[in-house]
């Protein structure tokens, strides 16, 4: 009984392990290599930042 307990385990964690693995390289075929976060912090409105493209329209103030 044992023995097929440990079989039955092992199979699911190389089901599990797969899944990773695909997941990871279907992930780096859409994004490329290297790491990409996946959340990212949320930044308040009050951050000071210089790049205009955060700045939002220029004629508002």
């Amino acid at each position: 009984m044992k023995n097929k307990k440990k079989k039955e385990k092992s199979r699911l964690d190389d089901v599990i392990k797969a899944m990773r693995r695909g997941n990871r390289e279907g992930q780096q075929e859409v994004l490329g290599p290297g790491f990409h976060s996946t959340n990212r912090i949320h930044r308040s409105k009050k951050t000071y930042t210089r790049k205009l493209k955060h700045k939002g329209d220029a004629t508002e103030s």
